[in-house]
């Protein structure tokens, strides 16, 4: 959502736009658009083919971007007229005018946007009601890490990119009171966050994102960003194995106390999602018993567990694809609903069916109800109640649609 509104914003004034979101809406392949623009991550790269097709068959000019044109523009470009690699915010203007005098190029590359110049956004091109909240943003672009497995710090070069605070605040005063901020480590800039931080505090806004577990690390930190009202983040905690964290080259994560990194961010009055991995090389039989304890012991609010997926453009796909270990390549299996490589220690079936028994077991609507119960010593209940409730019932009723707690019936733990 937030990336669309930010191609549309980029476009020149005298081209009008429309965001389809075929999640929200169909796609009117009768449209009498010049341009047709298409954003998309490597799980829906077939869907996006197909919808280029039809629309190339009709006369129609196709532009792509996104993650997955980025990484794999030569196949992506079988399907479109141009490809779009990297951010959009400079591309744009140069595909609009090289389009307008018949002079489109087959790929555009861009180099990384100077997040002060970022156009201001026009929310009314998303259509009412059809997310959680339209109140979206960005206040820091990339990531210096290196994980293996992740494709965002690679789309933006292993850089991170921070936005002028007076112009956060800015765009924060025109928005409700319960922000999202779609930043990839919105602490990894520590200076930065501590004065966005403390600049907010007067907004009384109650806002989420995703950071590292280095939130808990630095008491100011927590304690400005607890003031200024973040009631949840998103923290990828991937393994409890230290081998597994080498092998991801999850340094940050590496010989730290997950426990106490739980209860100081609970402390402060902060819910926590925690993203899990599995299927490292590392990963026994006994990973999927071991990590729900833990889950349960430290009362995480809510989990993102998932079937390690090595994404074109990482590193572990080039190791993976190098040893033959990609075992599929529908890139409609990229979804980490599926297993697509071959793990060491563990096999396909038990790695499939072992990550949804942590799942069936985690959002059963019995430890859904203790966990929140036990919430309430540390989390407000306008937190339970706004964020943490809806997150877990959201993820047990997408969960049991795709299947996960019939597959995790068939599991076994290890003790």
């Amino acid at each position: 959502m937030l990336p669309s509104l930010y191609v549309t914003a980029a476009m020149p004034p005298h081209v009008s736009c429309k965001i389809v979101d075929e999640d929200v809406e169909p796609i009117d392949f009768d449209t009498d658009a010049d341009i047709i623009g298409v954003s998309f991550m490597t799980y829906n790269a077939p869907r996006a083919y197909e919808i280029g097709d039809i629309f190339r068959a009709k006369g129609k000019t196709v532009i792509f971007g996104g993650y997955h044109p980025t990484f794999m523009p030569e196949e992506a470009i079988q399907h479109a007229d141009s490809i779009c690699i990297g951010e959009a915010e400079y591309n744009v203007p140069r595909i609009i005018k090289d389009f307008q005098n018949g002079e489109l190029k087959k790929f555009y590359v861009s180099e990384l946007v100077d997040l002060a110049e970022l156009p201001q956004l026009d929310r009314k091109l998303l259509k009412d009601n059809a997310y959680v909240t339209a109140n979206a943003m960005q206040a820091t672009r990339g990531c210096i890490h290196h994980c293996a497995f992740c494709s965002v710090a690679a789309f933006n070069r292993y850089k991170i990119r921070t936005r002028p605070v007076n112009q956060v605040i800015d765009e924060l005063k025109t928005l409700g009171k319960h922000v999202l901020f779609m930043d990839d480590n919105i602490i990894l800039n520590k200076e930065y966050a501590k004065e966005l931080f403390e600049a907010m505090i007067p907004l009384n806004k109650r806002w989420y994102s995703q950071c590292g577990i280095g939130m808990a690390a630095d008491d100011q930190l927590l304690e400005l960003a607890a003031r200024s009202g973040c009631r949840g983040l998103f923290i990828g905690f991937e393994s409890l194995s230290e081998q597994t964290l080498e092998a991801y080259h999850k340094h940050t994560n590496r010989k730290k106390d997950y426990k106490e990194i739980v209860r100081k961010i609970h402390h402060a009055g902060v819910s926590i999602c925690s993203g899990f991995l599995f299927g490292s090389d590392q990963d026994g039989p006994d990973v999927f018993e071991n990590t729900l304890d833990f889950l349960m012991e430290v009362n995480m609010d809510a989990l993102q567990s998932t079937r390690l997926t090595p994404f074109p453009g990482t590193p572990l796909f080039a190791e993976y694809d190098k040893d033959n270990r990609i075992i599929d390549k529908d890139w409609s299996h990229y979804d980490f609903f599926h297993v697509v490589h071959q793990p060491k220690l563990i096999d396909i079936e038990t790695l499939d069916r072992g990550t949804a028994w942590v799942q069936k077991q985690f959002y059963s609507y019995t430890n859904i109800s203790r966990r929140v119960a036990r919430a309430f010593s540390y989390l407000s209940a306008e937190t339970i109640f706004k964020a943490m409730l809806p997150l877990n019932l959201g993820w047990r009723f997408k969960l049991s649609n795709y299947g996960a707690f019939e597959l995790g019936k068939n599991f076994q733990p290890a003790h």
